[in-house]
């Protein structure tokens, strides 16, 4: 996975690249919707300029959490990552309301007739969207996944809901310009679904960093297995996991033989830590307890 500084350099980059892409695309399709008269693909626009705020959001998070230890923080800065995922949530679930509440507006008028039909930019505008924001969604995801960042999956997700919307878009567009005027709002309403949906999703895996959940039982399965491997260890009594931001915390107890001396019972502890980390390089901290196996 690479180092801390290697980390933030790849999430700076792909950020950079979402920045860039979400402001060419947000200005595209502000001007297709104002021309082509599409609410919906308006409120697309603004869901894709949102993105840029969110990406500097992931970056400062990505930033401040790499910070080095200090007095003040003994175990770093990790947890600032969630902070920026919480942050990055709440704002796309005001996106998704404020958005929602201008196409419940004008359905609730009740006037449709008023309702200009989008023109064929409009349609152009929203495939174009579906396919950029897509690949930005594969993009962010994959450095996502390399490199461990929460903030940086949230930030790839905002992606995907952005292309969902798109695909809202197009339907309601496409509905208009067929005789249903009314679609065009209703889509801004399902646009509306797409992010509140994304947005409790970011939520709920920011906040299970922050309170110290257990990693899932594939990957205790697989420490306990590790630890069975090494030379000298006679049984497992205790794994402990705790995710800590974008990093993990492991503390184990392991049985060894009795009679072997401190200093042997040591270099089995050693093996057990080493390869724990060696295997999983999210892991932060391992601790190993050493326990003298039961005679039978």
């Amino acid at each position: 996975m690479g180092t801390d500084r290697e980390m933030e350099k790849t999430a700076m980059r792909v950020s950079i690249v979402s920045v860039a892409a979400n402001l060419i695309l947000s200005l595209l399709k502000m001007l297709a919707g104002v021309i082509a008269h599409s609410g919906a693909m308006i409120s697309d626009a603004v869901h894709s300029a949102s993105d840029v705020f969110s990406t500097f959001i992931v970056m400062i998070g990505i930033h401040l959490s790499g910070k080095d230890s200090d007095q003040e923080h003994q175990y770093g800065h990790d947890r600032l990552e969630c902070v920026a995922s919480v942050v990055l949530a709440v704002v796309l679930a005001l996106t998704g309301i404020g958005i929602g509440a201008a196409g419940i507006e004008k359905i609730t008028r009740g006037d449709y007739g008023t309702l200009e039909v989008p023109g064929v930019l409009a349609l152009a505008a929203a495939i174009l969207s579906i396919v950029v924001k897509e690949w930005m969604y594969w993009y962010t995801r994959a450095a996502a996944r390399k490199i461990n960042s929460g903030a940086l999956m949230a930030d790839a997700w905002h992606h995907r809901s952005d292309s969902l919307s798109s695909v809202g878009a197009l339907i309601g567009i496409v509905g208009a310009r067929l005789g249903f005027p009314v679609l065009d709002p209703v889509a801004s309403v399902a646009i509306c679904l797409f992010i509140l949906k994304a947005a409790f999703d970011i939520f709920k895996d920011a906040m299970d960093k922050m309170v110290d959940k257990s990693c899932d039982e594939q990957t205790v399965a697989r420490i306990r297995q590790i630890i069975q491997e090494q030379e000298g260890v006679e049984g497992v009594d205790l794994i402990h996991t705790r995710l800590f931001g974008a990093k993990m915390y492991v503390d184990v107890e392991i049985q060894a033989d009795g009679e072997k001396t401190l200093n042997e019972t040591h270099a089995i502890a050693e093996r057990v830590h080493d390869a724990i980390e060696t295997e999983f390089a999210q892991v932060k901290h391992c601790m190993v307890h050493v326990n003298p196996a039961e005679k039978r």
